[in-house]
């Protein structure tokens, strides 16, 4: 998984004035820079060696030609992509809606993968698949996602909570426990509900799984795990929408990996869940 300038641009608000000038400089040239050495990127974006180190420090590299070889990568992909994603505009015909909607929603999703980082998911499976008890958290949109999930992993018997009350949310992080798992989903990171939420859980010393977008935030800070999203915006397709559709493909893939995982113990779990459903649908 590459994205290299996915990473910048997600993690430009949290970088330093000089890291910015290199970031930005990247991202207008991103076909040039691998062909750079550090020197000259330094002295083309105005900076120091020492700055584009950093930088390549802060997005998670071990150095500058790891970055450039990632880089590459990033540069040959997007060359062979041909698909178009395109603004929603005031006036567009109801053809180009969808067509935008439905490539924006694809970006997000394939945008995400490209930054989501194995090693963390893994850690997160494993502590899901260990926990005796794993809650869900979101306010707004992201409450959504919460009850999805927590729906999600009912069906395999996992113990767990998730409510829309902020007053229900306090209570059961606070009652949560050492080996128990949070998963807190907030694309910005800064939602002061959900920061409070985290505060609690972080003494309680349970797990604390973080659905955020990509760089440093407040509640990446505060997790133990972070697993990363990515949002497109504009004027009219508010980042709610586009940043749900990854956040539900992350818990979506957290369940798959959880059950697949422990297939032979949710197995029956699994098949009491469906027959409970059949019979609710004939019932109707």
């Amino acid at each position: 998984m590459t994205g290299c300038c996915l990473k910048i641009k997600e993690s430009l608000s949290g970088l330093t004035k000089k890291e910015k000038l290199v970031a930005n400089y990247i991202l207008q040239f991103p076909q040039d820079v691998p062909k750079m050495s550090i020197y000259e990127l330094a002295v083309a974006s105005g900076t120091s060696p020492s700055a584009v180190v950093r930088l390549c420090k802060s997005l998670g590299y071990d150095g500058y030609k790891e970055f450039c070889r990632l880089l590459t990568a990033d540069v040959s992909a997007n060359r062979k992509d041909d698909i178009v994603y395109e603004d929603v505009r005031p006036g567009d015909s109801l053809s180009s809606i969808a067509k935008s909607v439905a490539m924006s929603n694809i970006r997000a999703i394939e945008s995400s993968l490209q930054i989501l980082d194995e090693a963390q998911l893994e850690q997160a499976v494993d502590a899901i698949s260990e926990a005796d008890r794993v809650d869900f958290y979101g306010v707004g949109t992201s409450c959504l996602v919460a009850m999805d999930a927590h729906s999600k992993f009912l069906r395999i018997s996992k113990n767990s909570n998730a409510s829309e009350d902020p007053h229900v949310q306090v209570l059961s992080a606070a009652t949560l426990k050492k080996g128990d798992v949070a998963v807190i989903i907030s694309y910005s990171g800064e939602t002061r509900d959900i920061l409070v939420i985290a505060d609690i859980i972080k003494k309680t010393s349970a797990t604390v799984i973080a659905v955020t977008k990509y760089g440093k935030n407040s509640l990446s800070t505060l997790a133990d795990i972070n697993l990363c999203t990515y949002s497109t915006e504009n004027l009219i397709r508010s980042g709610a929408m586009s940043s749900r559709i990854s956040q539900f493909t992350i818990i979506d893939i957290l369940y798959t990996a959880v059950a697949s995982n422990n297939y032979s113990k949710v197995k029956p779990h699994l098949d009491k869940s469906l027959f409970a459903a059949g019979r609710l649908r004939s019932s109707k």
